[in-house]
């Protein structure tokens, strides 16, 4: 059974590569209020939607202070189609390894069409300024999760 994060937990320390180049890390987050979602696999119609949900978001998160990072197994260079094709304006990551997804919990077994799987379990985290679990959401759904996650937050929809 994959470990999972509760509030007030340290969220895992990270570095990967982004789409468009360089690296997003744990602590280029230090200081400030994250949200970190882990997709399955970009380009596909679920984490599309979710990925255009946060694009379409990100002008009322990043008014209320939050800073939005996708991460999957994707290779950059598939990231970086997915960020061109639609537009995605906040960065991707890749975590080919699972390493990262595994710290979070976010990689393990999961239900997939009635099977149990094992790979990429949809979640988001609300991380706060001092690197701390602040929400932890495992299974999400990839349609309607981002307006949730602004509920849940006390985020209007700008």
């Amino acid at each position: 059974m994959t470990t999972r994060l509760s509030p007030t937990d340290l969220a895992p320390e990270f570095s990967l590569p982004v789409a468009g180049g360089g690296t997003i890390s744990s602590a280029d987050l230090a200081g400030k209020r994250a949200i970190v979602y882990f997709y399955p696999a970009a380009s596909t119609p679920g984490c599309t939607t979710q990925a255009c949900d946060f694009r379409d978001s990100l002008a009322s998160l990043q008014g209320a202070g939050f800073t939005v990072v996708g991460i999957s197994p994707d290779p950059v260079a598939k990231l970086e189609s997915f960020v061109t094709s639609e537009h995605l304006t906040f960065p991707l990551a890749s975590d080919e390894d699972k390493s990262v997804a595994t710290a979070f919990g976010a990689y393990g077994e999961k239900k997939l069409y009635g099977k149990v799987v094992t790979g990429i379990i949809r979640s988001t985290f609300v991380i706060d300024a001092e690197g701390r679990i602040e929400l932890a959401q495992y299974n999400v759904r990839a349609t309607g999760h981002v307006a949730k996650l602004r509920r849940d937050l006390g985020i209007d929809a700008a």
